[in-house]
């Protein structure tokens, strides 16, 4: 039988999915914005609050209490519930709202919540009970009476895991839905909080410029000690971002619901498990690995250097590959819930457009730091006891976490994708065989490159990660579709190349002219050829006819007009 359909029948269709597309790129790089402007704003906070422990504190044992009484919650956090919500929660809520729609994701997400209610407050129960066994073994080292602090002050920090579980539902909840203003300042809160209770709340000979109350408004006492305070703004800092989720969601439909059966928590809890393996593994294997060489390169501090380099090479990350990856990862999920041609080519345009992105802005963002990783070192953390030769140590151990960091940004992307599928299996079983890819290769390189082998095999580490989540996610999907990866990564690396030659001869000639004593000179050495060779990239990129920043700039613009 012939059809008496025409080809140019399908033109509407077509121009319609270009259309639909198109409006899902511009929804995607809107999120992008808002998360990354989150990340800054969360950053500088941060600094602000690193800033304040280090004006009360410096460097003392009432710091390392307060430390480690942060570290046990942050730490349960992190491996029972915060790692788990992109590869776990958003995609089982996304797949709920796209498919049985928004009455039956407030069902669920009640169902979560009180499970997460549940189980954490008998965490917490343990944690305030045994509180002086969990500091005596995390704390061994330490004397008897900071030990005393630390599980005073744990037992203060410990109730926010109640609040961090919460809010991890709820950001959860907001990402499938596409919200990403409230979860994206929730960093922002959390530090604010923390800064704004301490100053609130230490005895007022410790702040000169205060007002002398000893008593605050609405009655409440100031603490006896400026860690208590420190303490008990960590706690309100998690209450404080928890609370922030509200506007955001519908409050009339929040309950407590135990039924504990629904096949959705069943859905959760088994993509929950190979990423709590994954995490484990990365936890307690390989950090305590890691730190244990490190202490025994023979360079002192050799663990503070890589925390250093690391906190630096994080930056980029968090703005470009995090940002992109959690904007991205509810419309994944939603088109991966459609089984139809139309949702396997939209899944792949919207990651092919993700991928695109993060090369655009991850190569000259890579190539910017390595250029620059000696002033930017040196602005951030010489003085006093860290010196030119600390700056030069941590500037060449950055630039040896720099060569990984472009595939570890497309990787994120990938990995991203197979949680969307609802795969979080591959990932993690890929995740086990980079570690013992690292593992291996810092065992070949330790007798010759000392420290720095942990550095090469962190960035082996990503690149083997991310060819293999490629290559096997390719398989899978049939291919990636038509997204020209090879041009734009060549003319971006091309541009790029130029534009850190041009910041190298910048920075050359400063530090030749004026020297590098002095703080203005040191801002100058970082921001004059960062924005000098910024514009360069711009203008390459125009004339190389890079597609995606020339889009990021025309969407910017309809924003503001």
């Amino acid at each position: 039988m012939v059809s008496d359909a025409s080809p140019t029948d399908n033109i509407p269709n077509i121009a319609q999915a270009e259309a639909e597309q198109e409006a899902t790129n511009a929804s995607v790089a809107g999120a992008t914005g808002v998360i990354a402007l989150g990340n800054i704003a969360s950053r500088v906070l941060g600094l602000a609050r690193e800033k304040t422990l280090a004006y009360f504190f410096g460097a003392s044992a009432q710091l390392d209490a307060f430390r480690i009484a942060v570290l046990v919650p942050q730490t349960f956090y992190d491996l029972l519930i915060g790692g788990h919500v992109n590869g776990a929660i958003v995609p089982v809520l996304t797949d709920i709202v796209t498919v049985k729609g928004r009455d039956e994701l407030w069902k669920v997400v009640n169902i979560l919540a009180t499970f997460l209610l549940f189980v954490v407050s008998a965490l917490v129960l343990v944690l305030e009970i045994f509180a002086p066994q969990i500091v005596a073994l995390t704390a061994a080292g330490y004397d008897a009476q900071t030990q005393a602090l630390a599980t005073n002050l744990l037992r203060i920090t410990s109730p926010a895991l109640i609040f961090l579980a919460l809010f991890a539902v709820f950001s959860g909840t907001l990402y499938a839905l596409k919200s990403f203003t409230w979860p994206a300042f929730a960093g922002v809160v959390f530090n604010a909080s923390i800064v704004i209770a301490i100053f609130l709340l230490v005895p007022p000979a410790q702040v000169m410029f205060l007002p002398q109350l000893d008593v605050m408004p609405f009655g409440i006492a100031r603490p006896i000690s400026a860690v208590t305070a420190a303490a008990t703004g960590w706690l309100i800092g998690a209450l404080c971002q928890m609370v922030i989720q509200m506007p955001g969601l519908e409050l009339s439909k929040l309950r407590i619901s135990i039924n504990w059966r629904h096949p959705a928590l069943k859905s959760v809890l088994l993509l929950y498990v190979p990423v709590m393996l994954s995490l484990l593994m990365d936890t307690l294997v390989i950090r305590f690995f890691s730190y244990r060489l490190a202490s025994q390169t023979g360079i002192e501090g050799g663990i503070s250097y890589m925390i250093h380099a690391t906190t630096l090479i994080q930056f980029p990350q968090g703005l470009v590959a995090t940002a992109i990856s959690i904007a991205i990862l509810p419309t994944l999920s939603a088109q991966a819930a459609i089984v139809a041609k139309e949702g396997i080519r939209a899944f792949r345009d919207t990651l092919g457009l993700g991928i695109r992105l993060a090369t655009t802005l991850i190569i000259p963002a890579a190539i910017g730091l390595l250029v620059l990783a000696v002033p930017i070192v040196r602005l951030l953390f010489e003085g006093g006891a860290f010196t030119a030769i600390d700056t030069d140590i941590t500037a060449l151990a950055l630039r040896l976490y720099l060569i990984g960091l472009p595939f570890a940004a497309i990787d994120l992307l990938l990995v991203y994708a197979f949680y969307a599928r609802k795969d979080t299996f591959t990932p993690a079983m890929i995740g086990v065989f980079s570690h013992i890819v690292y593992i291996v290769t810092v065992l070949l390189l330790f007798e010759q490159f000392s420290l720095f082998s942990l550095m090469i095999a962190d960035s082996i580490k990503h690149i083997v990660h991310a060819i293999v989540s490629g290559v096997i996610l390719r398989r899978r999907m049939g291919g990636f579709g038509e997204q020209n990866f090879i041009s734009t990564a060549f003319k971006t690396t091309l541009a790029a190349i130029v534009m850190g030659i041009f910041a190298w001869g910048t920075l050359f000639w400063l530090v030749n002219q004026f020297g590098t004593a002095g703080i203005f000179n040191q801002v100058a050495q970082v921001l004059v050829p960062a924005m000098l060779s910024g514009g360069i990239f711009l203008v390459l990129a125009y004339l190389l006819r890079i597609q995606e920043l020339r889009w990021l700039i025309s969407l910017v613009r309809k924003r503001l007009q």
